[in-house]
């Protein structure tokens, strides 16, 4: 990653905001990082004293190296094997104590925004989540600001037509997060049953590389079934659950041997687990093995 430099230059200066935008962009933070690598090579062969505004040209800069990121990816995504889920994140409690940050973070939005155009995204994130103008969107992304607000209008439109509705109570989620552990860790089927709604959906991402649903399951019955076959293969050996905070919201990580190897992140809907997400692609773990402040 980047080199430590002085805190007074510009691009440490807004490295939370750069990885915040080029994260909620492109969903993993190994391309996350790399874009980051990427701007910073740019802003180094910048001539420094000639850029106005270091924040907006940084912003920029990120926002169309994640665009060609992103428009080149979907095109690997789509041969993806199984469902492709965004890279989970360990994040601090106070991302998870503001209710706002820690929905743009969570993986329900950042799976909704993969449903969008990536200049689309761009717009959507630039407007909604950092509260750019339009004006200065327009200016990002070299497009007319009428066509930034056309696209922010149907972007924001697509997004809270999909954005799934979902339970807050923090307590309410805790205990169910609790009793999904310990439902997992006895194999008891009825109890796990119990947790999900009558409408559960599981998306499990191996990427092909581990073993997972290459199809999205449905019912009770079905889900918890996988999930216990899937706890009780000898790779599964020795597997700890423990609670942690994935991507702003109280969810499930299992670690074998002190090392991450799955997240569950969900929907907690009328007191049971509706969407329920299980990413054990070990190419997509690397948020899991630190934690990230860099999300605000």
């Amino acid at each position: 990653m980047v080199d430590p430099m002085p805190d007074q230059d510009p691009f440490f200066e807004h490295r939370r905001l750069l990885f915040a935008t080029a994260y909620r962009m492109l969903g993993t933070v190994t391309d996350a990082e790399d874009i980051l690598q990427d701007a910073w090579l740019k802003w180094n062969d910048t001539d420094h004293a000639a850029v106005e505004h270091p924040k907006a040209y940084l912003v920029r800069t990120v926002t169309n190296l994640s665009l060609n990121r992103l428009t080149s990816a979907r095109v690997t995504r789509e041969a993806y094997v199984g469902p492709w889920l965004p890279e989970p994140v360990l994040t601090s409690p106070d991302i998870a104590e503001d209710a706002a940050l820690a929905d743009t973070v969570s993986t329900a939005m950042l799976v909704v925004l993969e449903t969008l155009t990536p200049v689309e995204r761009a717009v959507f994130l630039l407007r909604e989540v950092f509260g750019y103008t339009h004006a200065e969107i327009a200016e990002a992304l070299d497009k007319t600001e009428a066509n930034v607000r056309q696209i922010a209008h149907r972007a924001k439109n697509h997004v809270q037509s999909r954005r799934p509705r979902f339970d807050t109570d923090k307590a309410a989620r805790a205990h169910i997060t609790e009793q999904f552990m310990a439902a997992c860790s006895g194999g008891d089927l009825n109890a796990l049953m119990d947790l999900l709604a009558p409408d559960v959906t599981c998306w499990s991402d191996g990427g092909g590389v581990v073993t997972a649903a290459r199809r999205p399951l449905h019912g009770p019955d079905h889900v918890a079934r996988w999930i216990l076959g899937v706890l009780a293969k000898p790779s599964s050996a020795g597997i700890e659950l423990s609670t942690a905070e994935i991507n702003g919201e109280l969810g499930t990580l299992a670690s074998i041997g002190g090392n991450p190897g799955a997240a569950f992140t969900f929907d907690l809907v009328d007191g049971r687990i509706q969407n329920l997400r299980f990413q054990v692609n070990p190419g997509k773990l690397a948020g899991l093995y630190r934690g990230t402040d860099l999300l605000g």
